[in-house]
């Protein structure tokens, strides 16, 4: 029985890769370390990042892959979620985790945006009923709700996807600064979302 939560991300991606993949992952534009594929038996034959972190990843930007038009059957991409600025992102110390291990925009529009030129590329890379398995995260920044999955599902949709399934990645653990704590004004998001979307021949309209 494969559920739709889960602890483990490997069991998820594995769960989706049974029920919706024809092959195993081709493209990973956002490889980084390669932490999705640790364990397993193959890493994805195209990676690419922004800034290489192993050797055999090739540098690239997700909005504009030098990768043929209808080419790919299965894809992952778990691209930044955060957008903020600040002093503590350039300071060798503790601050600012989070930020600092998953990459950050200047602000919510720039990272909208991103997700929208990347959604767009991967519908022209992908094969017709071709996967994309879409890593996102809800989160409150400067006081203000940002339900991310909703917007990416809404996004896919415009650009010719159909939303197949939805995976929720349920935290072991979370860190979480003192001065969250002391502020809270809104539940502490303790999941994330693995998307499961497929490169429609037609545009699926929500009412």
């Amino acid at each position: 029985m494969i559920k739709s939560i889960c602890d483990n991300e490997q069991q998820i991606i594995s769960g989706i890769l049974d029920l919706h993949c024809k092959t195993e992952i081709e493209l990973d534009p956002t490889y980084s370390k390669g932490n999705f594929y640790k364990g397993w038996s193959y890493t994805p034959r195209y990676k690419f990042d922004i800034k290489p972190q192993t050797p055999d990843t090739a540098q690239a930007d997700a909005q504009s892959l030098p990768i043929g038009s209808n080419t790919i059957n299965t894809m992952m991409f778990d691209p930044p979620f955060l957008a903020t600025t600040g002093a503590s992102l350039e300071k060798e110390d503790s601050s600012n985790k989070i930020n600092k291990r998953f990459g950050v925009f200047p602000n919510e529009k720039e990272l909208h945006t991103f997700y929208i030129n990347c959604l767009n590329e991967f519908h022209r890379i992908l094969k017709p009923e071709g996967i994309l398995i879409f890593k996102c995260q809800d989160k409150v920044s400067s006081g203000k709700q940002y339900f991310s999955h909703v917007f990416v599902m809404n996004e896919a949709v415009k650009a010719g996807f159909y939303p197949k399934d939805l995976f929720i990645l349920q935290a072991k653990n979370r860190i979480v600064a003192d001065w969250q704590k002391a502020n809270q004004k809104h539940a502490r998001k303790f999941h994330s979302y693995f998307w499961v979307f497929v490169k429609s021949k037609k545009v699926i309209k929500y009412t």
